[in-house]
């Protein structure tokens, strides 16, 4: 019997077939493949070298079930149209998903959405097309790639540095970005300068201002105490005057539309959302929310781009928004056009709101509130990018006294423009606001009332903050949008990198491990042979340039150069040293030391084995409490168990089991959690009153509830000591069995 539904539309995940299925109506049936469902095995390399570099794929475990449903849907539908994201990642994973399920060419259709809309979704679903394998192969170099790096060097780190760890390809440029700066930051030789204010008045007329010392008249830096006295003395000796006075209309443009590296960069600044958080709530955004009146769609175009292009429906839509909104003197005129970077692929749109007329107050109540603070950022970076120029009335003033010229600047805002929405932030603090300067003539005198001097030091370059080193890699090509937060994670799950204050600091391994790789792997971590190789992947992508030559031309001179590696370090095992911290042990007195054991870092006291004793390092871990909403922390039980509790302890009380994440739920907005262990775990809702709540019997545990809360009551708020934790002879020997291989971490799509 004929089944209504006789196509079948994939999509990657749940929330984006609930968005599309709206759309397509009951002769199209959406399923989500939940990601990859095909990859290279995690025990073995995977790659046959001897011929030709022909990956070996297999089902992903755990995956059996998504699988086995959505053959059987693929046999009883006439059409099947691959839905995924519009980028190489999305491309490989229609193409696996064409070839794991065994679809023919002919019932084989793709489709990508920039947006998630239902004009967009209808008409590209009446206009498909078939796989791209310019795009896929792209994909599979880089997936090789990363694996021959991961595979291959990881074994050498296991043996010369510290078991367990792993190198990877363009994280490792990463940490080398972060190493680098930190030495530049401790051979920075401070130089000495002195700035000289002086306080001017007018002469019989009211009105003072500040001036600051120029030059004479050439611009001159003071840099000395016996320089200034020199500058002091002559000025007792002469009298000020005006020398000029220049009054101008400044303008300030908007800045572009987002693109993934500026949206990373300014929700760090402005929301303090990492690039990861970032690129998940965007990814929410984009495959569709609740929308009141409006039902479920897609609030923002496609979020991995590097173009900062806008389509004319976009344009036309924007100008109309702003000129009903906000009159037509804050419209631009012409439709701004944003040049992009000569690397830039350009596949897609910037990203920009679906729908300008969903402005975020509109639609807050529908959001979490991270997913409206994203939105908000969004929407008005891209409406601000179409406003006219902000106006200024600027005036420069010149104060002279023989020589020596002392300059005074102001402006004031005369047409907000565009900043009546938005103003970009900034990664540093900006200069010092200006106060308004009287209205002088030239030639007119000025009698000084007071001098000012203050001694200053150059400053050491500023470390990484995470917005930073996003920009740093867009600019020095290294990765591309869709890896950017992975790489930022990756090189702080590692313990290659932490975060302090914000910024991004080099741990000791990190930097012995970064040696290593500067001393014998100097390709893989230099920058400009991992931006070309960026470059050869988009040739790849471009038809321009088979993908197995790439990987061919890539392993001749690294397999040689893991060849002389090993050799050269077979004697050979670096000492990773110790990070001295300020926690003082109250046990002998010494400066306690980070060390890494079995369940993650923790301090210990380097007077062991006199002194044994050691402390948990507190973790702030992603989400909010769901009972008070504040910050999370991840501790350890005495028998060394992780538990996550309220960062306001006793205060508030609450603890779980389960591992907060930075997803909230879509129905009541709270932060979901997932089962502990390793791989990836599905987040689920642990609100009680919300529909989407999961029953702790069904989230996969096998440790009883009873069980877990006599363990809870007995975990203080701070351990003194990190317990073994029990395990039987079967999970120790399967551990053992795991160690003797070390485990792929190059993951980058």
């Amino acid at each position: 019997m004929a089944n209504e539904q006789t196509n079948l539309v994939i999509v990657e995940s749940p929330s984006k077939a609930k968005t599309i299925g709206k759309y397509l109506g009951p002769r199209y049936q959406v399923k989500a493949c939940m990601g990859h469902l095909r990859d290279l095995p995690k025990s073995t390399m995977g790659v046959d070298f001897e011929h030709n570099f022909e990956p070996h794929y297999i089902p992903m475990k755990g995956k059996e079930n998504v699988i086995s449903d959505l053959k059987k849907a693929a046999k009883d539908s006439e059409n099947i149209y691959l839905a995924t994201d519009p980028d190489r990642e999305g491309e490989a994973i229609s193409w696996h998903l064409k070839e794991l399920l065994g679809i023919p060419d002919d019932k084989t259709f793709r489709v990508t959405f920039n947006e998630i809309t239902r004009n967009v979704v209808s008409k590209a679903i009446g206009e498909p097309r078939g796989i791209d394998y310019d795009l896929v192969d792209a994909q599979q170099a880089r997936r090789i790639l990363d694996r021959i790096v991961g595979y291959q060097l990881s074994p050498l780190l296991w043996k010369k540095v510290r078991r367990g760890l792993s190198a990877g390809r363009v994280q490792s440029v990463a940490t080398r970005l972060v190493v680098d700066r930190e030495n530049e930051i401790r051979a920075f030789v401070p130089q000495e300068y002195w700035s000289l204010d002086v306080l001017l008045q007018r002469v019989g007329k009211p009105g003072s201002f500040r001036a600051r010392f120029y030059g004479d008249p050439k611009k001159r830096e003071l840099k000395s105490e016996a320089e200034v006295a020199a500058v002091i003395a002559s000025l007792e000796r002469g009298a000020f005057s005006v020398a000029s006075v220049k009054r101008t209309e400044k303008k300030r443009s908007p800045a572009p539309p987002f693109i993934t590296s500026t949206l990373q960069q300014e929700a760090s600044r402005r929301l303090n959302m990492t690039p990861k958080r970032t690129m998940a709530i965007a990814q929410q955004l984009y495959e569709g929310v609740d929308i009141s009146g409006e039902g479920t769609i897609g609030l923002i175009t496609y979020m991995r781009t590097d173009s900062t292009r806008l389509s004319d429906d976009a344009l036309a839509a924007v100008q109309e928004f702003i000129t009903s909104r906000y009159g037509q003197a804050y419209h631009n005129g012409a439709h701004r056009q944003f040049k992009t970077k000569n690397a830039a692929q350009d596949a897609h749109e910037a990203i920009r709101p679906s729908n300008v007329w969903l402005d975020p107050e509109r639609i807050s109540k529908d959001l979490s509130r991270d997913q409206y603070r994203l939105y908000k950022l969004i929407w008005s970076r891209f409406v601000a990018c179409q406003m006219s120029n902000a106006l200024y009335d600027a005036i420069a003033i010149e104060a002279v006294c023989g020589d020596h010229v002392f300059r005074a600047n102001h402006q004031s805002l005369k047409f907000a423009g565009f900043t009546a929405i938005y103003e970009e932030g900034k990664d540093d603090e900006g200069e010092e606001v200006q106060s308004p300067l009287p209205d002088l003539t030239e030639g007119e005198p000025l009698s000084k009332t007071a001098c000012e001097q203050e001694q200053h030091f150059t400053q050491p370059p500023a470390r990484y903050t995470e917005a930073t080193l996003v920009r740093a890699m867009e600019e020095k090509g290294v990765g591309r949008p869709s890896t950017y937060a992975t790489i930022i994670s990756t090189i702080q799950d590692r313990d290659y990198v932490i975060k302090k204050d914000k910024r991004l600091w080099p741990t000791p391994l990190g930097e012995v491990v970064n040696g290593l790789m500067v001393d014998r792997f100097n390709d893989i971590v230099d920058v400009e042979f991992t931006a070309g190789m960026e470059a050869r992947l988009d040739q790849v992508e471009e038809g321009k340039l088979p993908w197995k030559q790439v990987l061919s031309d890539f392993y001749g001179d690294f397999s040689k150069e893991l060849e002389a590696a090993e050799e050269a370090l077979k004697d050979t095992r670096l000492k990773v040293p110790d990070e001295e911290t300020d926690e003082v042990c109250e046990l002998c007195g010494r400066n306690m030391v980070i060390k890494i054991g079995r369940f993650g870092r923790f301090l210990a006291c380097p007077g062991y084995p006199e002194c044994k004793n050691t402390k948990p390092i507190v973790e702030r871990m992603p989400g909010r409490c769901p009972q008070c909403g504040s910050g999370m922390l991840k501790r350890k039980s005495k028998k060394g168990f992780a538990y996550y509790a309220c960062e306001r302890g006793a205060e508030c009380g609450f603890m779980s089991w389960d591992v907060p994440t930075e997803f909230d739920c879509p129905v009541c907005g709270q932060s979901m959690f997932k089962k502990s262990g390793r791989g990836q775990m599905k987040p689920f809702c642990i609100n009680e009153k919300c529909s989407n709540f999961l029953p702790e019997d069904q989230r996969g545990y096998r440790r009883k509830p009873a069980e877990a809360a006599k363990e809870a009551e007995a975990a203080p708020e701070a351990e003194a000591k990190p317990a073994k934790k029990p395990a039987s002879k079967a999970k120790t020997a399967a551990k053992t069995r795991a160690a003797k291989k070390p485990a792929e971490k190059e993951e980058t799509p």
